[in-house]
């Protein structure tokens, strides 16, 4: 699932790891997360197979609606993998490993946003207007429509990315305060103005056109 361009920085472990896919055995199949973080830093790379399988796929639809473009979204995820892998050592087990992962992915998926900002030379405005308006559930399904999507390109980074961490990751927003430095308070209005702001693009047609 990941390109192949941005193999080649993967440690050699960590790569036959994301690869051997077909090598994991079913014992360590049903295993937590934290016991196959304790089996990889044993040296066992089938665990850390068991691990990339378990949530890239949430890591990469996550970064993919983040970045808007499918093979940033892969670069972002491997890189991803690749720096668990590295600093898995300093993993702590009282957090969950999912929250620790995503802590990793939002900060890649910035690094992306802020390069790919500097190199077209533009700046991505803050929408500081509340609406009053809510989004329907409909519009906050996990499954977001193509429309939904579009509109969400057109949002702040800031507000895209707590959007997604809240109503697609299904994240606290507790929990998404810390693995973004934000305040929760902070980060239930950016949620607010992401719900908004989707809801007037939607109800104008404006998402079809991103």
């Amino acid at each position: 699932m990941f390109s192949s361009s941005t193999e080649g920085a993967l440690s050699a472990t960590a790569a036959s790891a994301v690869t051997q896919t077909a090598g994991a055995k079913v014992h360590v199949v049903g295993m937590t997360d934290e016991e196959l973080v304790r089996l990889t830093l044993g040296g066992d790379s089938r665990a850390f197979t068991t691990l990339v399988d378990r949530h890239a796929p949430a890591c990469l639809r996550y970064a993919t609606r983040m970045l808007g473009a499918r093979a940033d979204a892969e670069d972002v995820a491997q890189e991803t993998f690749m720096r668990v892998h590295q600093s898995l050592s300093k993993y702590d087990a009282r957090m969950p490993f999912r929250s620790w992962l995503f802590t990793i992915l939002v900060n890649r998926c910035r690094t992306s946003l802020t390069q790919r900002l500097r190199r077209e030379r533009r700046i991505i405005a803050d929408d500081a207007e509340m609406m009053l308006a809510s989004v329907q559930s409909t519009a906050l399904a996990t499954d977001v429509r193509e429309d939904v999507v579009r509109a969400l390109r057109r949002l702040p980074a800031e507000q895209r990315e707590a959007f997604l961490l809240r109503h697609v990751e299904q994240l606290e927003y507790d929990e998404i305060a810390r693995l973004t430095g934000a305040r929760p308070s902070a980060v239930r209005m950016r949620v607010k103005r992401a719900c908004d702001r989707l809801q007037e693009l939607l109800k104008d047609g404006e998402g079809e056109a991103a």
